[in-house]
């Protein structure tokens, strides 16, 4: 995972988290679709005393140091013009890629996924498991088709999309 750090001091204060989340993706939408490069996950959080407002950008064959720095000076450059401020407090705004692991939320996620090795945790048991990993076969607004390594034979399996609480690609050993 590639990360470009930028630490910005703000004006003291206290942002609504869901207001900063989509003027951020409404600021960064335009900058990645000019490059060409697509917005994995957006996230303002606050660790410990510090807030985050990190920023996942992937493209097609992956995204480098040098152009999450590119995406990091716009992005910085817009919050700085806007008027009144979206983010009133001191943050760290960080972008980067998502890595090998990363999450699968969005239905353009999942399309991207297709044939690839993924993990899937579930709510709920399915056939006694609540973990799977395979490969995305196909993709329906109800389901996930897999296919799995059940001991020495392959199988295909089908998931309620509903029972998945977390996906995300995967590294096959």
């Amino acid at each position: 995972m590639l990360t470009l750090f930028i630490a910005v001091n703000n004006k003291q204060g206290g942002g609504e988290l869901s207001t900063v989340v989509d003027t951020v993706r409404n600021l960064v939408t335009p900058i990645l679709d000019s490059l060409h490069f697509y917005l994995v996950d957006l996230e303002f959080v606050k660790e410990g005393h510090s807030w985050y407002l990190r920023v996942f950008i992937d493209k097609q064959g992956g995204i480098d140091i040098e152009e999450c720095a590119l995406v990091s000076e716009q992005l910085s450059e817009k919050l700085d013009n806007l008027d009144p401020d979206p983010i009133p407090q001191a943050y760290f705004l960080e972008v980067s890629s998502p890595g090998a692991e990363r999450p699968l939320k969005k239905k353009a996620d999942y399309q991207r996924a297709l044939g690839e090795y993924i993990h899937v945790s579930l709510y709920q048991p399915f056939d006694g498991k609540k973990i799977y990993e395979g490969y995305l076969d196909e993709v329906t607004p109800e389901q996930l088709t897999m296919t799995i390594k059940d001991k020495t034979r392959r199988k295909q399996i089908k998931l309620n999309r509903k029972q998945i609480a977390k996906a995300r690609l995967a590294i096959e050993f």
